[in-house]
């Protein structure tokens, strides 16, 4: 998972190079604005991705067939429906995101040619999330890896093609993530479609249609969904603040942004793991599996926040010269890199806990630890910080990430307080 999860961040670090080496910053602000209202709009639904693994591994551990299919076909008609309400509704869609993050009229004017592409790859990156999750909650991490590598594999390859040897700039890297998910999702449904003429018993329409069922899946995505919205506010308002700081800046934490980012997906590896292995654990109620993966996860999470930490201390500038060749950007990273040497120390408890809460369905207390963090600290930190103007803004963005890391522990203390 780790290998796979990291060719997300690779993808993100290649769309910033690819960028970062033309002629002006604007293009890396225009990526950055464009692929920050992606994450709005795609990661604001990935509850498909992560309510699906938790309930599809409690029901592979109580040894539920029809069950565990049942979670599918829920999961990818709740997936196409919200996907056709995105294109139907794409035009105040756009209106309404580039209002909320008001950057300059040359960076919202590449922004929206970004959006204009990439808002068509909606069905295939929700079906995805629903793929993805409910082989995940099977103890299969080889088809969600096949997907993954497959998509970002394609897009890296097709960014260097389109933007590098064609010249199409931004159009370009929204035109090859767009190509590169339906890609991922023709794999996707291949595997799928083996997988599942395999079974013998498949699931009935009053099987995925029971009410009850039903309601547990819409409480458990309905508090993610808050949940994550919380998540990608804080990292849409730290980019709209960035850009309010001018271009030089918002070029400067785009770049940056992607160490955060490359670090995340990676030790979202052992919270993946986490998952799996503690849903199983709950469906089972197997008492030493669930502690052994809790305390596995945890040691290896904290092993590679220190790496990271490490990293990004004696290589980030070099990381930052290879990204781009615009040398005010370079200056001006340099400045802010410590705050990028603190953040895996900061956050990697967090990480590993939305695994295990996440397999534990544990939603609610999920949702409510995020909104604790985004309006007590990270907001507050932020606006009693705003005279320090960017170095301000990443504070609050560590403030944010160790509220996250400490209220999760709290709770888990409480809810785990039976297994040592």
């Amino acid at each position: 998972m780790i290998i796979s999860n990291i060719s997300t961040p690779l993808l993100g670090l290649v769309d910033t190079a690819v960028m970062g080496h033309l002629d002006s910053p604007q293009f890396l602000g225009g990526v950055a604005v464009g692929g920050v209202i992606f994450s709005f709009i795609y990661w604001g639904f990935a509850f498909l991705r992560m309510g699906t693994t938790g309930l599809t591994a409690q029901a592979f551990g109580k040894n539920s067939p029809i069950e565990m299919r049942a979670i599918l076909v829920r999961a990818l008609l709740l997936g196409g429906s919200i996907a056709f309400l995105i294109l139907l509704l794409q035009k105040p869609l756009a209106l309404t995101s580039f209002w909320l993050i008001q950057s300059s009229p040359n960076i919202e004017q590449l922004g929206m040619d970004y959006f204009n592409i990439r808002i068509w790859s909606a069905p295939a990156t929700l079906c995805l999330y629903a793929i993805s999750g409910w082989f995940l909650g099977l103890q299969n991490v080889k088809v969600p890896v096949a997907i993954v590598v497959t998509t970002n594999l394609c897009n890296i390859a097709l960014d260097l093609l389109f933007v590098v040897y064609f010249q199409l700039a931004i159009q370009g890297v929204a035109l090859a993530s767009v190509i590169s998910e339906y890609l991922g999702l023709l794999v996707g449904l291949i595997l799928l479609t083996k997988k599942w003429r395999s079974y013998s018993e498949k699931p009935s329409w009053a099987d995925v249609f029971q009410i009850a069922k039903l309601k547990a899946m819409l409480f458990v995505n309905h508090n993610l969904f808050i949940r994550t919205l919380c998540l990608i506010f804080a990292f849409v308002f730290f980019t709209a603040q960035s850009a309010q700081l001018g271009e030089l800046i918002l070029a400067t934490n785009t770049i940056l942004l992607n160490f955060q980012m490359f670090m995340a997906y990676a030790m979202d590896g052992f919270a993946n793991a986490a998952e799996a292995l503690t849903g199983r654990a709950i469906g089972s109620k197997n008492k030493n599996l669930l502690r052994h993966s809790i305390l596995t996860a945890g040691v290896w999470s904290f092993a590679f926040a220190i790496i990271f930490s490490i990293s990004y201390f004696f290589f980030g500038q070099l990381i930052v010269n290879l990204l781009t060749d615009l040398e005010p950007v370079r200056v001006k990273a340099a400045e802010y890199l410590p705050w990028l040497i603190l953040l895996p120390l900061a956050s990697f408890i967090s990480f590993v806990l939305d695994g295990i809460f996440i397999g534990a369905t544990f939603s609610r207390e999920m949702r409510n630890t995020m909104l604790f963090s985004l309006l007590c600290c990270f907001l507050p930190a932020w606006y009693f910080t705003s005279a320090l103007q960017n170095h301000g803004l990443w504070l609050s963005l560590t403030a944010f990430m160790l509220a996250r890391s400490f209220s999760m522990l709290v709770i888990f203390k409480l809810k785990f307080k039976n297994l040592y």
